[in-house]
């Protein structure tokens, strides 16, 4: 007697036998694959000096919004102060950022000046241009006796 053939309506023939369960698990190794290559990537190549370029950027941003403030003749307290209520909070962060210069004298020199740039601006906040300008000058040039140290 011959043997019998196994149904041919089985679950395996439904479904299409392994190769759609291989190919479903390989793409989805794939996809995990990318996902975690693209966290690994941004990792290394964000790097440990991530924060203090970060600090410097929202500053110089910052900077620049007051210098088109000068530009277009807006230099109401109420559109400068704001930036320079940011500019004091970043320069607040310093500290932190900078961890590597945190004990060096010139850099807690530096530092210091332009927080106290800073508060003076905000204590008496600039009324017109001329004084948003100077205001400006002032914390600019801070912030280049700083650059000039340690850039």
């Amino acid at each position: 007697m011959s043997d019998p053939q196994p149904p041919r309506n089985s679950a395996a023939a439904k479904r299409g036998g392994n190769g759609s369960r291989f190919l479903f698990m390989f793409l989805l190794g794939l996809v995990v694959g990318a996902v975690a290559l693209a966290y690994l990537m941004r990792t290394w190549l964000g790097g440990p000096d991530t924060y203090p370029r970060a600090v410097m950027q929202v500053m110089s941003a910052q900077m620049g919004q007051l210098k088109q403030s000068v530009a277009r003749s807006n230099c109401n307290p109420t559109d400068t102060l704001p930036h320079l209520q940011a500019l004091r909070t970043m320069a607040g962060q310093f500290d932190g950022a900078f961890v590597e210069l945190r004990d060096d004298r010139r850099f807690i020199a530096h530092s210091s000046g332009l927080r106290a740039s800073l508060d003076e601006a905000l204590a008496s906040p600039p009324l017109n241009c001329a004084g948003v300008t100077a205001a400006q000058q002032e914390i600019g040039q801070a912030c280049q006796d700083c650059h000039q140290d340690f850039r």
